[in-house]
């Protein structure tokens, strides 16, 4: 085996010097300690004034604000040491601990030398000069010190100052000796003489710890099985009363205060459930009436008092008649059902299926009897069943480990006192306009690349609508883009702009009648782009023949003067030229016309077609009045008119 190097071989041989124990405090600084605080303690000025000056003083010569862990120990212990000393003389002085110190010719705002001494440590501590938690130890020892007496003006002080002890920097160092603390006088109070001073406590803790905090909510759900209910056990002489249904009756009390142990064995399971059995049916056989809900006429302050009922059998029979009583006991029932049905963290934690039924069963016999209960029975049930679906809330968050729920106030920035922000000026209105705007500077490229959005054909657009109309497609109709407004909405916007024709037929055939029918399978076109029928037809001549109409009546006959044959020839021509223009027009629209053509759609009825050939006639001028008539050329009486159409004028 190699050996080790010399040099490594003197390490592991050479002893480590022990560190000298560093001393907290020594004897002289405890005593300057005390002796600067017993200083400050006499002063009537506020702390301060003068408080920081005094730990500077204390603890060593130096200028530093804030503690180290050393130094606060060292102040601490010498402060509880100077509590002491103080408490101790207000006893052998015979004075109240919390006025010891205060003489007869000092006002009310002077105080005893102990509450000066917490208001110091007070205030030091809620300016971070020491650690925040001394002023709860110091708390703590004057009221394990003091007597029940003197404790109501040591809590009263607390109370006083709770607003300061709740902050946030002071409540997180202190608050389990601050709980300690209020449980140690909670213990040594009596429940019977100390009622008010124990309600002071529990109403401080309520108001000091927030409603999250788990000390206060019973984690493992522990019963208060020492509030016994005792009862007769044996059968009284010369009392006329069911003994039996007595002790059944108060037996159930033992399950109502410890819930958790009647699912513990079947066997008391079926006990409780057959006690409870005989309990409903005495109540069921003895109905209360409206006569009874008024036999206690109390305020009803009084009424809502809560009461612990005697349990001698004397009074069984006088109780069974309360319906305040039966009220009592009914509801201690739901409440066992609802402990018994709330889910527990595991699934064995739950009851049986078995015991599921029987519960049911006996809560709906529950809700009856208390139903009829008068006074307003069916109102205090409702009232009941409200709370306990309350109560639900609260088991599930104890069951999740009571997470806090309570949201932080959000601190208001305060800005620079004489300065305004100056609100952004942007170039398009807003940051979103002007940001995409100035995007589309920094990009060039992108408005000419094809992948970016464009706008569609009209026959592209409309593809999927059509796809739609086709019935061999089975798309249902719920998923048709017929019923997408914004999609209508759009496809009608390129119609008005691409596809006017189009964008026409939407008045009579609504948004499937706008699709392009080259898009659209045979059978479905026939149904929005079918031809058009006899009644169509018929109407469309009669346009054509109010618009001829219209057109002969607009015309203005040319006067002719009754001078010589030239004269009389020339004016005529100049006023038929544009009556056989119009004529020609009107034939020439007739022609162009599908209706009107000589090809006519099959179907057409001969009477229709000499209908046509009758209409078709000519337009004569008649020279002397100057009217414009519709006459046949082989029946016209006027030579005129034929010298103007076969151009035969004779001279005069």
């Amino acid at each position: 085996m190699a050996e080790a190097p010399s040099g490594l071989r003197i390490l592991l041989h050479q002893h480590v010097k022990e560190r000298a124990p560093v001393h907290v405090s020594s004897h002289a600084d405890r005593d300057r300690v005390l002796e600067v605080f017993r200083n400050v303690i006499l002063k009537t000025e506020p702390p301060e004034n003068f408080a920081l000056q005094a730990v500077q003083e204390a603890i060593k010569p130096q200028r530093q604000t804030v503690l180290v862990q050393d130094e606060n120990q060292s102040l601490e212990n010498a402060l509880r040491a100077l509590l002491q000393e103080l408490v101790s003389a207000a006893v052998q002085s015979g004075e109240r601990t919390m006025q010891y110190g205060q003489s007869i010719d000092d006002g009310e705002n002077i105080r005893g030398q102990i509450p000066r001494l917490l208001d110091i440590v007070l205030y030091l501590c809620e300016r971070g000069h020491v650690e925040g938690g001394m002023i709860f130890q110091l708390l703590e020892d004057l009221t394990e010190m003091s007597t029940m007496k003197d404790c109501k003006e040591v809590f009263a002080y607390i109370e006083s100052k709770q607003d300061i002890l709740g902050k946030q920097e002071l409540f997180g160092r202190g608050k389990l000796v601050m709980l300690r603390t209020c449980n140690q006088l909670l213990r040594r109070l009596s429940k019977a003489n100390d009622v008010v001073f124990c309600g002071r406590i529990l109403m401080f803790l309520a108001h000091f710890f927030p409603l999250s905090e788990r000390s206060a909510v019973n984690i493992k759900g522990v019963f208060n099985t020492s509030n016994e209910t005792k009862y007769e056990k044996d059968a009284p002489v010369g009392v006329a009363v069911d003994f039996n249904f007595y002790k059944t009756f108060w037996s159930l009390q033992e399950h109502f205060s410890n819930p958790a142990s009647t699912t513990l064995a079947p066997s008391k399971w079926q006990k409780f459930a057959s006690n409870l059995r005989v309990v409903l049916d005495t109540f069921e056989a003895q109905p209360l009436g409206d006569d009874n809900g008024n036999v206690n006429n109390l305020e009803q302050e009084e009424a809502t008092f809560s009461i612990k009922y005697l349990t001698s059998s004397k009074l069984m029979g006088l109780e069974l008649k309360d319906p305040s009583f039966r009220r009592h006991i009914l509801l201690q029932c739901l409440i066992l059902f609802d402990y018994l049905k709330a889910p527990g963290k595991n699934d064995k934690d739950g009851p049986l299926e078995s015991m599921k039924e029987e519960i049911k069963t006996c809560e709906e016999r529950v809700k009856k009897l208390l139903e009829i209960i008068p006074p307003k029975g069916k109102e205090f049930l409702e009232s009941i069943e409200h709370i306990l679906e309350r109560e639900k809330n609260w088991v599930w968050w104890k069951r999740d480990g009571c997470p806090a729920f309570e949201k932080q106030a959000i601190e208001k920035k305060i800005g620079q006192d004489g300065t305004k922000k100056r609100k952004p000026r942007w170039r398009l209105g807003n940051k979103e306009l002007s940001q995409l705007w100035k995007w589309a500077d920094q990009n060039p490229n992108a408005l000419t690349d094809p992948q970016r959005v464009h706008m569609p054909s009209v026959a592209k657009y409309w593809k999927p609508l059509a796809d739609d109309m086709d019935d061999s497609a089975g798309i249902e109709a719920e998923f048709h883009h017929k019923n997408n407004r914004v999609y209508c909405w759009k496809g009608l916007r390129f119609s008005a702009r691409q596809d006017l024709e189009g964008f026409s037929r939407f008045t009579d055939h609504g948004i499937e009648g706008v699709v392009p029918p080259e898009l659209l399978p045979p059978d479905v076109r026939s149904k929005f782009h079918a031809k058009p029928s006899e009644k169509t037809k018929r109407a469309k001549k009669e346009e054509v023949k109010v618009a001829a109409a219209q057109s002969e009546d607009n015309q203005v006959a040319m006067p002719v003067a009754e001078t010589d044959g030239g004269g009389n020839g020339t004016e005529l021509e100049d006023g038929v030229a544009p009556m056989d223009s119009d004529a020609a027009a009107v034939e020439e629209s007739q022609k162009q016309s599908p209706e009107m053509d000589s090809g006519h759609e099959a179907g057409q009825s001969e009477a229709e077609t000499e209908a046509e050939a009758e209409n078709r006639s000519d337009i004569k001028v008649e020279a002397v009045t100057g009217a414009v008539r519709e006459v046949d050329p082989d029946t016209d009486p006027n030579p005129l008119s034929k010298d103007s159409h076969g151009g035969d004028r004779e001279n005069p």
